[in-house]
């Protein structure tokens, strides 16, 4: 494969039309707006950040990089191990919704692409009782070859894009104010990608009692645009 498609696929799975349903998710940012965390620009660009480089990069982040040498040394062990963990590590409902979710319509985007590349990858997912979003996303970069640095920073764009599209709705914040925090958050991925990929296990963490209060509060929430 060669650099130029390997790029083109590395936007495809970064690409927020990739149809997983993430555009209805906020993982707890709606709840934030309501009880008035998040009131503006800067109050959104604290959260988000801190979530980036406390939370989804120090578990998340360098769980893919450990699920994609997963997929390509082809150890199913490593691959089921790693995939509950990350079940497990959903404090909420809504979040463990949201990842089984969007792994099962990552599933079956994999089926229906009719990639022959593809092909183990979805034979693995079918075995596994409840394959999450990252365990199928780290599959299919894997199998497209995509350089695992690439892969963690397209993955962290993707996801602090949406949390900005979602903070544009729900606060409601302007688009050059989302622009700004794009920017931001866009200059912390390099760094936060680094260190997830140097990150040993044994020091992830997902210690953010924040995020997981507003996830668990959502889902009582009285008036609602997001999933989560």
């Amino acid at each position: 494969m060669t650099a130029a498609l390997q790029l083109t696929r590395l936007l495809q799975l970064a690409s927020p039309t990739l149809p997983v349903g993430a555009y209805t998710y906020s993982q707890g940012l709606e709840w934030a707006v309501e009880c008035g965390v998040i009131r503006d620009e800067a109050s959104c660009a604290r959260w988000i950040t801190d979530l980036l480089t406390h939370g989804i990069g120090r578990y998340e982040a360098p769980l893919v990089a450990a699920l994609m040498r997963a997929w390509q040394a082809d150890t199913d062990e490593a691959l089921l191990r790693l995939n509950d963990d990350f079940l497990a590590s959903r404090e909420s409902a809504e979040l463990r919704a949201e990842t089984v979710q969007m792994g099962f319509s990552l599933h079956r985007l994999v089926r229906d692409l009719r990639d022959p590349g593809l092909s183990t990858v979805e034979a693995r997912l079918a075995a596994l009782a409840t394959p999450a979003f990252p365990t199928g996303w780290a599959g299919m970069a894997a199998a497209w070859q995509i350089d695992p640095a690439d892969a963690l920073t397209a993955y962290l764009w993707s996801w602090a894009e949406n949390q900005v599209m979602a903070a544009l709705k729900a606060v409601p914040l302007g688009q050059a104010s989302g622009q700004r925090l794009l920017a931001e958050l866009g200059g912390l991925i390099p760094s936060v990608t680094v260190d997830a990929l140097s990150l040993p296990e044994s020091a992830w963490s997902n210690f953010t009692p924040g995020f997981a209060i507003a996830c668990a509060r959502h889902e009582t929430q009285y008036s609602r645009l997001f999933r989560s």
